[in-house]
């Protein structure tokens, strides 16, 4: 079984949570049982998640010889130029090492099919916003906001619209699906 859920701003990517008062979790949401995440989302960041019972297929989704790639929304604080994008193109210099190349765009403002977050992200009248689109073929932790970070565009709102052929599309906030195979 795969399943694809729109995890939502503030959920972990666990079913438990040890800390007190306890975060939200994957608990909450009637996922169907012994269903595991296929790699991570942190806390803030929202959209598509992957979850199966198939460990093998869990280990293809999540593992970086397997070039998933992992399509994102990223809301950046800044006005994303055309060098900016060509930094994320060609691959951006982490303290753990280069990033592959990332395909990217700029968006025109934010796509009308977006939900509101809550909370609403900061804004500041006097300092300008993009949008950017952007495609990875690896996982490493926070690496959209690192790469965001190291062009000089911090990241407000991370959202994952795709792994693979799986889509976010026609999924609201909290809701899941089961996925053909």
């Amino acid at each position: 079984m795969l399943i694809a859920f729109n995890k939502p701003y503030g959920v972990l990517c666990q079913f438990t949570d040890s800390a007190e008062p306890p975060r939200p979790t994957l608990a909450e949401f009637g996922l169907p049982p012994d269903v595991y995440a296929a790699g991570r989302l942190d806390q803030d960041s929202e959209g598509l998640l992957l979850l199966s019972d198939d460990g093998p297929l869990i280990a293809r989704i999540s593992s970086p010889k397997f070039h998933w790639p992992k399509t994102y929304l990223a809301q950046v604080e800044g006005t994303a130029t055309d060098e900016h994008l060509a930094a994320l193109r060609q691959g951006v210099q982490l303290k753990d090492g280069m990033t592959r190349p990332a395909k990217a765009q700029v968006l025109v403002g934010a796509p009308d099919w977006l939900w509101p977050r809550d909370p609403p992200v900061r804004y500041r009248k006097s300092v300008p916003e993009s949008w950017i689109e952007l495609t990875i073929t690896e996982g490493r932790n926070r690496q959209v906001r690192r790469m965001t970070a190291a062009i000089g565009l911090p990241t407000l709102r991370l959202v994952r619209l795709a792994i693979g052929p799986h889509r976010l599309e026609g999924l609201r906030p909290g809701h899941w699906r089961e996925e053909p195979l």
